[in-house]
């Protein structure tokens, strides 16, 4: 759908130079999603991976996301082995609902209640980020930071729209539970992209 270069803005990433491919295709649903156009993935060209990866190449930064959409509706490993051939770190934000295809050296799991994660994309993943909508969604995330491995990092991240809400509710909750960490979208409060 998309590629460009700009700072991580949210997980354990944040503020790292960093370069995006967005892919197209999207069935999770998120009445709250901001990139709603990803969904249909009729709308958006195919590209070869040559002209895929050819503009990363120069970059300073070797930290490639592959987000989406989502993700895992595609083959991945040729993708993922191409970059890994040019020496280029490949990091996942996904939610999981797919089955994981691919060579990761980070995988971020962002979980929707909309379309749950499989059991295999929650054993890898090396990062938990939770978007908090409501406080029922503080019980989605103990859920799955339950389920992920021991060494996972956990964030809890406010939905943009309901930020002025919900970061008060987030902030006392990890004063009370310290295994959480925030995330918050800073790419958005700096207006990048």
């Amino acid at each position: 759908m998309e590629a460009f270069y700009t700072i991580q803005g949210e997980g354990y990433f944040q503020g790292e130079a960093t370069y995006f491919l967005r892919l197209a295709g999207c069935d999770v649903g998120c009445h709250w999603c901001d990139v709603k156009e990803s969904w249909d993935i009729n709308l958006h060209p195919k590209r070869t991976l040559e002209q895929i990866t050819n503009p990363i190449l120069p970059l300073a930064s070797k930290i490639v996301v592959i987000t989406g959409g989502e993700p895992l509706q595609h083959n991945l490993y040729p993708l993922t082995q191409y970059l890994k051939t040019n020496q280029l770190r490949t990091h996942i934000e996904t939610s999981g609902a797919y089955l994981p295809t691919g060579s990761w050296d980070w995988f971020c799991l962002s979980p929707k209640k909309f379309k749950e994660p499989t059991p295999e994309a929650i054993a890898i993943a090396d990062e938990l980020k939770i978007i908090i909508y409501n406080k029922s969604d503080f019980t989605f995330a103990e859920k799955y930071a339950s389920l992920v491995k021991a060494n996972c990092k956990l964030y809890l991240q406010p939905e943009w729209g309901k930020s002025s809400v919900m970061l008060p509710e987030i902030i006392e909750y990890i004063k009370q539970n310290p295994k959480w960490n925030i995330s918050l979208q800073i790419h958005k409060y700096m207006n990048i992209p």
